[in-house]
């Protein structure tokens, strides 16, 4: 058994020094794959007998709690481990594939945290996005992919609003992704009845005047967030759309009627980690060089706010909105960002 803990611990901490964001653990035909995902990229980093593989991922859901003897069905867990001094969250989830089962583990660094001026590519969008958090009440949208920096981004701005606003924020993740001493975190538990619309009603009880909500997902927290907002709070929330607009259409959708929104919704802001030019490699980066430098990838966003958002709200097409699409053509042409990534989030997009 001490083999498989120096073995899961070896993976984890060789994650933390390439600063990967996921450990994949893939069981194949004769052996185990261990990939890292680097940037936009898997990397393969081990390949293990295929017998440890069971073991292995047997070792991290016990850690985290989950239950050893189910393989049948998807789980997920969460625990931490400190690495060199470090707190890292590991966030864990299981799948059954062809009879056997993979786990990808997500590394949430509990330290890291970005400061406000390095939020987003561009500081200009950086400091609009400070200015949104001076408003009493409204709701604040921010959307994206998985794994798009979303909620890093909402703790760099909480963080620095509880700072020198000395405001009153309450949070409601599933799971808590990073400890703070400056938030009052709270779990969604739906085993013990606390789900984000159960939890959210009981948040609106303890005076907060700024609620984070880790994402809207369904019809009853859309519609208690938009209340929240309505009752005199600043509501900051996710969701998963392509663009600003969607969220929008995502709200009606819910059953949010139309002088609701237009009521309530100050900005939504689109996000996208984008890949930045290296300036020691040509091309494609090493391993090497993602543990050497952290600094790789950068944020940029869309925002929809203002004039903007007045009229998308009206069915019009707003004047000098800038897109995604804009804004990483701009990074592009100021020799910032990676051409691929053009390719990456718009082309795709241009011709579905």
């Amino acid at each position: 058994m001490k083999s498989i803990e120096a073995l899961a611990d070896k993976i984890v901490r060789d994650a933390v020094h390439c600063h990967a964001s996921d450990i994949h653990i893939i069981p194949r035909k004769k052996d185990t794959l261990i990939q890292l995902r680097m940037a936009n990229r898997l990397i393969p980093r081990l390949q293990l007998p295929k017998e440890d593989c069971e073991r292995l991922i047997s070792h991290f859901k016990f850690t985290a709690s989950m239950d050893i003897g189910e393989k049948r069905r998807p789980q997920s867990g969460a625990f931490s481990v400190k690495v060199n001094g470090y707190h890292v969250g590991l966030r864990l989830s299981t799948l059954p594939a062809n009879q056997k089962e993979s786990l990808v583990i997500r590394l949430l660094p509990q330290q890291e945290q970005i400061p406000f001026y390095k939020i987003s590519l561009f500081p200009s969008v950086t400091m609009k996005l400070l200015a949104l958090l001076n408003h009493a009440h409204g709701l604040l949208i921010f959307t994206g992919p998985t794994g798009s920096g979303k909620t890093t981004t909402l703790y760099s701005l909480l963080n620095e609003t509880t700072h020198y606003f000395n405001r009153n924020v309450i949070t409601l993740e599933d799971p808590i992704e990073k400890d703070t001493d400056s938030l009052l975190q709270v779990q969604v538990n739906e085993k013990a009845g606390v789900t984000y619309a159960t939890g959210l009603k009981a948040i609106l009880r303890h005076d907060p005047d700024i609620i984070m909500v880790g994402e809207i997902r369904d019809s009853e927290t859309a519609k208690i967030a938009i209340r929240a907002s309505l009752t005199g709070h600043l509501v900051l929330s996710t969701m998963h759309t392509r663009d600003a607009k969607g969220a929008i259409y995502r709200l009606l959708e819910f059953g949010v009627n139309q002088l609701e929104i237009e009521q309530t919704l100050v900005a939504v802001a689109a996000q996208r980690l984008v890949e930045l030019q290296c300036p020691y490699c040509e091309g494609t980066c090493s391993p090497f060089c993602f543990s050497a430098s952290h600094q790789k990838r950068a944020s940029v966003f869309e925002l929809l706010t203002g004039k903007a958002l007045t009229s998308v709200l009206r069915h019009e097409n707003p004047s000098s909105y800038k897109s995604l699409k804009d804004v990483i053509k701009k990074g592009i042409a100021l020799g910032y960002i990676k051409e691929t990534e053009y390719e990456r989030w718009v082309y795709d997009d241009e011709k579905s």
